[in-house]
């Protein structure tokens, strides 16, 4: 179980690691010049090496805290709303990818400072998480 239990914290830290860095990604890309097309296809290259690079390490994430969950019979009310808050997450992470298709296709809506406040959403999760895991409350 101590193997798993690290593997799952390697993939998860991992995961996050992307997650923190490509809405940050698609903050430099909203503050493009329209005369920096380089730039820009630079931007775009980071980002879809990333999302394709994070997605399998995110699904990892998730197989291996669901086979904590199952395999080994972790049980309480915190775990229930983490298993919430990683829902929400993978659709944050599958919303990242929509965001990139619209950047690809040159067809972003919102502003830089829209996606600032974006790139907070998985602090925000991963704080809640640690201290579900960690303090257990319920």
């Amino acid at each position: 179980m101590l193997w798993l239990k690290a593997f799952h914290i390697f993939f998860v830290v991992s995961w996050f690691a992307g997650l923190f860095y490509l809405p940050r990604i698609f903050v430099n890309l909203a503050m493009v010049p329209a005369d920096s097309p380089a730039e820009r296809e630079r931007l775009l290259a980071m980002a879809r090496k990333l999302y394709k690079f994070v997605t399998p390490i995110g699904l990892l994430a998730v197989v291996t805290g669901l086979w904590l969950w199952f395999g080994f019979g972790f049980a309480g009310g915190w775990l229930h709303v983490k298993t919430t808050l990683v829902v929400g997450l993978l659709a944050y992470h599958f919303y990242c990818g929509a965001l990139l298709k619209r950047f690809l296709a040159g067809a972003n809506a919102r502003s830089h400072v829209w996606y600032r406040f974006f790139n907070e959403v998985p602090v925000l999760v991963l704080l809640a998480v640690v201290i579900l895991v960690v303090v257990k409350p319920f």
